[in-house]
């Protein structure tokens, strides 16, 4: 693969929706809270960017803001330079391929008013994640907002049999065969490494964020923001 998703970069628009639920309810609600917290955005840095449909959004929506994609996949970016390719290179500066653990390589500290990191964490292991919010929050002007969204692990066994359990159905429903959805189940717990809302929270505070909190909830996925 070139990416660490299941689909091929060239393939993730198109199958991400069948694989993960409320896909545009999460981009509405990153919108809606930046909106809330800072409508003044003048430099929004997205970690883990994809294809560029956060940022396709937000082009839209904060027509004052400059914008600063990352992603560790030079497919991926392939793709967000297609789709961002009418935009101004003048609001628009695409990384080469990086993780957010080396965001501070190529932003200056205290340079974004807002960061997402949207489904890209869930692949690292503790440390590595929590030096990943750390290059975030130095990244981010004092009083910057962080937003991300990750697939999380029920607290229980018995909430993650039935966590997954709803996922294949969802997949299956979505046009997934049985053996594409097992497929993809099988990949909780060995590529995708989830952890609790407690964790995540735990996990935040521990890279130095003063406020931080959950926000959206669904199941096994969550969304959480913090301030600098």
């Amino acid at each position: 693969m070139d990416n660490l998703t299941a689909h091929k970069a060239s393939e993730y628009d198109q199958k991400v929706r069948q694989t993960i639920p409320f896909y545009d309810t999460i981009h509405a609600e990153v919108t809606r809270l930046v909106k809330l917290i800072r409508p003044e955005v003048k430099c929004w840095v997205d970690t883990g960017c994809g294809t560029g449909r956060v940022a396709a959004q937000a082009l839209r929506d904060f027509p004052a803001a400059e914008f600063i994609l990352a992603d560790p996949s030079e497919a991926m970016l392939v793709q967000t330079r297609g789709r961002l390719t009418n935009y101004d290179s003048a609001r628009v500066t695409i990384l080469p391929p990086i993780g957010s653990a080396d965001l501070e390589l190529h932003v200056a500290n205290n340079t974004a008013d807002v960061i997402t990191a949207i489904q890209c964490h869930h692949y690292m292991q503790r440390p590595e994640r929590i030096k990943a919010l750390r290059a975030c929050r130095e990244v981010l002007k004092p009083g910057g907002l962080f937003i991300t969204f990750e697939n999380i692990a029920p607290r229980t066994a018995a909430g993650v049999r039935f966590g997954l359990a709803a996922w294949k159905h969802f997949l299956m429903d979505n046009g997934r065969t049985e053996q594409e959805s097992d497929q993809q189940i099988a990949r909780y717990g060995k590529e995708l490494l989830p952890i609790t809302a407690e964790e995540h929270l735990d996990a935040l505070a521990q890279a130095g964020f003063g406020v931080v909190e959950i926000f959206w909830y669904s199941q096994m996925q969550a969304g959480f923001y913090a301030i600098k």
